[in-house]
């Protein structure tokens, strides 16, 4: 049987817990680490293979350098600067950083014959994927980030919250920018087989929502994950999880992701949080939902702010 083996890059807080999410998963047969700071990769290495007796798969855990990621059938770049984000609390802030990082690693990682599924966390995540994609030069579909999926589970979170339903019965996402400009079609929201729209019209006060509140409040939640722990560890975890699980398994679901756009939703030349189908090819399909124009228009907001933000630094790799 084919051994799975999947890099992960950069062991800060998120990193390191998706090594932990993967490791107990058994998605991966092989993880190897990589980070710039040799003592912290030995030692996040080394707590990961002590917890193997337990775990209910067998995993191999080893430390590496880029050239090694060749034979990986996926690459998780979750490399950052937490100090530089939890002092403005803007993504934004990590993009020189982040940048200069891919900038150096993507082209070693090619030179060692990499050709499988490259997921990116890094923030800003739109503008970090469409670099990584630019530098790769895979297939279209093959380098994308997780991009609205985190935020898109903290919407779900609180329709929940208000309206008792359960997490998977609910229909929801967000779309645009990992940042402070994403946006809710509410016009796709649904409630097992029923539209918001038609259960706002039956008048049951659980479906009212405030829709800009709502938008806000999934936002605000993240920072006061970061505020009160100073990182966020479980959510993007788990948004990773999952969608490594649609890359391995080829279950070609419907899930958010940071997407390089060619016309869909009228957009050319930008990476932005949309529905896609993803499979063992990674995303294999953008799914265009039919927006009313003022979502259209929103969604169209949010993209002309993620191209503003790629000009912020001149390494970007513009179309």
């Amino acid at each position: 049987m084919k051994q799975r083996k999947i890099g992960i890059i950069g062991l800060g807080a998120v990193g390191k817990n998706c090594a932990y999410a993967l490791a107990l998963s058994g998605l991966a047969d092989e993880l190897l680490l990589v980070d710039i700071k040799a003592d912290k990769v030995a030692a996040e290495c080394q707590d990961l293979r002590d917890c193997m007796s337990y775990c209910p798969h067998p995993v191999e855990v080893n430390v590496a350098d880029y050239g090694d990621l060749g034979d990986c059938d996926i690459i998780v770049n979750a490399v950052g600067n937490m100090p530089l984000l939890l002092e403005s609390m803007d993504r934004l802030d990590e993009l020189h950083f982040n940048i200069a990082q891919v900038n150096d690693f993507v082209p070693k990682i090619m030179a060692g014959g990499f050709h499988g599924v490259f997921i990116n966390i890094s923030n800003p995540c739109d503008i970090i994927t469409h670099q990584v994609a630019k530098l790769a030069g895979l297939p279209k579909g093959q380098v994308f980030g997780t991009g609205t999926g985190l935020d898109s589970s903290r919407l779900i979170a609180l329709l929940h919250q208000q309206t008792g339903i359960a997490h998977r019965s609910i229909t929801a996402l967000m779309m645009g920018e990992h940042g402070a400009s994403i946006m809710v079609p509410w016009s796709q929201v649904s409630f097992g087989s029923k539209s918001l729209a038609n259960l706002e019209a039956s008048g049951d006060p659980r479906f009212r929502f405030d829709h800009w509140g709502f938008r806000k409040k999934a936002e605000e939640n993240a920072y006061l994950v970061l505020r009160g722990k100073h990182c966020t560890e479980y959510g993007i975890c788990t948004t990773l999880l999952r969608t490594v699980e649609l890359v391995v398994h080829d279950q070609k679901a419907i899930q958010p992701a940071s997407m390089e756009l060619c016309g869909e939703y009228g957009v050319t030349g930008i990476n932005a949080g949309v529905p896609c189908i993803i499979g063992k090819n990674g995303v294999e399909e953008i799914v265009e939902y039919d927006l009313p124009e003022s979502e259209l228009a929103e969604f169209h907001a949010c993209c002309n702010n993620i191209r503003k933000n790629m000009t912020m630094d001149d390494a970007v790799i513009m179309d």
